[in-house]
This record gives structure tokens, sequence and C-alpha cells, in this order.
């Protein structure tokens, strides 16, 4: 029979983190509990896998950065952040473009097995939880933007999707528009569920009829955005604001507007959220959800750094940070 560390784990009454802390003989393990593990290893003959081990001495100073797609202008500022804090610390960076293939994205792990890489941090990863935490109890360093894993082994750093999109659609239903597309990214995107989330309970809280014929998915890309909004207008819908899931698919609503003669903010609002650099330069200005991007990667490479120098880390694993609605020419216009 294969033992696997989940199963020491679950001898021992601990998580898997824990126990994998006990093999690797952090401090932060209390004598009791280490002395539980130890005796579940030796009534189970569990082998810890010496490869994985072996990762954590022979360090190649090298962090792994793997984006669902280099294109998306969102990812430059996190990367940024993670850059500059990594080189202070004397690691270098490898940026890796999964396309939004999950199975890409798995294949770029291999990296951390083979001793290229000492960690990897995902940004809005594609795989699921599960997946993420059963690389992380082999033994391996991970941490993820854009998401929350329980995982005590793995930092993470993300925003709040459904408050912030629920401030969105409060702002738009202030200005006296009931009729509101939602644009979505790629399926399994978890960013894109949540903000759907928020823009649901916005219309509840508002007691505004749901009409799923004004949501559609754009990709999270300008041409995704473009299309979309063709088959809405194609359909003759009523609506008269577009809430985008990202400032990318609210380029192409600007285009799709501008071949069909429709201005914006007097016939259509409309709201991004990214705050990308171009938001503030086309014409009108669009109204988006500033997110702080370079903070977060600066904030998370420097608690994963500590994590594989120390094994443990400082303070705190998560942060949740706040997201700020910035009201520009697009969507200022109050509907009488």
């Amino acid at each position: 029979m294969d033992i696997k560390i989940v199963d020491v784990a679950a001898k021992a009454g601990v998580s898997p983190a824990t126990v994998s802390r006990v093999l690797n003989e952090s401090s932060s393990v209390t004598s009791k509990t280490k002395a539980k593990v130890m005796k579940a290893i030796e009534e189970l003959g569990y082998h810890p896998n010496a490869v994985a081990k072996n990762l954590r001495s022979q360090k190649s100073m090298t962090i792994g950065v793997i984006v669902p797609d280099i294109n998306a202008s969102y990812f430059a500022e996190i990367i940024k952040g993670i850059e500059n804090v990594a080189y202070a610390r004397k690691y270098k960076v490898i940026i890796c473009d999964a396309e939004n293939q999950k199975e890409k994205e798995a294949e770029y792990l291999t990296l951390l097995m083979n001793r290229t890489l000492d960690a990897a941090i995902l940004i809005a990863p594609l795989m699921s939880d599960e997946e993420i935490c059963q690389i992380s109890e082999k033994g391996y360093t991970l941490a993820v933007v854009g998401r929350y894993i329980e995982h005590d082994r793995i930092p993470c750093i993300y925003t709040d999707n459904v408050k912030f999109s629920k401030e969105v659609v409060q702002h738009l239903v202030e200005n006296g528009h009931r009729d509101i597309v939602f644009l979505s990214g790629y399926a399994e995107a978890i960013d894109s569920y949540e903000r759907l989330e928020g823009y649901l309970k916005a219309l509840r809280d508002y007691h505004i009829p749901f009409r799923p014929e004004l949501i559609e998915n754009g990709n999270f890309n300008e041409g995704g955005g473009y299309e979309a909004m063709k088959r809405l207008f194609d359909r003759n819908l009523r609506f008269t604001a577009v809430f985008a899931a990202n400032d990318e698919m609210a380029l192409g609503v600007y285009k799709a507007c501008a071949e069909r003669g429709i201005a914006i903010p007097t016939q259509l609002a409309v709201v991004g959220v990214d705050n990308n650099r171009i938001s503030k330069y086309i014409t009108p200005t669009l109204s988006t959800v500033n997110q702080p991007k370079y903070t977060m990667g600066a904030l998370l490479v420097e608690k994963l750094i500590d994590q594989m120098n120390e094994n443990q880390f400082h303070d705190k694993r998560t942060f949740k940070v706040d997201s700020e609605l910035i009201v520009r020419g697009s969507s200022n216009l109050r509907r009488e």
C-alpha cells in the first residue's frame, strides 16, 4: 500500500501541513504534536518523498510566476511587484504563460519538481484549491494571488470581488440604471464567479428582477468583450449599462459601441475592473475598480521568501486587500 502524507495526518489527528513541518524539522511544532506524528509515521511505515525533501536544501534562488494570460495588462503590475521584491532579496523570477489552459498551468508546476524553481506563485489560478493543496502537501512551496486557499503552508492575497461588484451595481442603480449587463470572464476563473455573485446580490438588494439574457461571456479580453456586445446588440435587448468584469472587456464594449453609433455614457454607461493605465486615456475615461496590484505582488513574494528561509511566517499568511470604485466619464451621467 502506498502510504501518503494525508494518511499520516489522519492517523495522527493533525493537518497534512503539520506533518510536512515535522518532516522538515520546523521549530513551530510542539514536542507533543511531533511525537504524535512520529508515532503515526512509524506505525504506518511511511517513507517521505526524498526528492521533495531535497528541494528544500538545494536552492536555485528562482521563483516561477504562472499567469493565465500574459497578454492581460492586469498581471503586469502584480508581476512588477513580485520581481522588484524578489530581486532585492536575491531571487530571480521566471514568468510562465499558461494561456488559459489548466493543463499548461500544471505542466509549469513540474519545474518545482525538477529543482528549476524553489517556489511558484500562481496568479488567478485555474487549478482547484484541492489540486493546489495536494502539491503543497508533497513538500513544494506555493503562493497564490487572487484567491483564498485554506492551507496553512500557502500564503495568499486577494480582493473581495463580491463586495466591490455590489458597489459597482449600486453606483449604476443610483444613477438610474436597472437593466444592467454583466460581462463575465472565462468559465474556470473564480474572479468571474465572484464578480457575478456580487452583481446578483446587488440586484436582489435593489429588488431588480434578474434577466439571464443580460449575462454574456467575454473571456476577460478585448476581443471577447467586443463579440459579447455584438451578440447583445444583435438580439435587440433592452439595457442601459454594462458592468464588465475587467477593463480589457470594457475596451471591447467601447469598440462595439463606436461601430453601432452608441454614445457612452449618454446612451450606455460602462464600468470595468482593474484600473488599467489606458482607462484614464480613452474617451470618455473609464469608470473602473482600482486594485492595489503592485502591492499584492510585492507583499505576497515577501511572505513567500520568509517562509522559504525560515520555514514559517512572521505574522499572518493570508491578506484581503481593499479595492476602490473610481467613477469617471463612462458612468457619471445620471438618468432621469
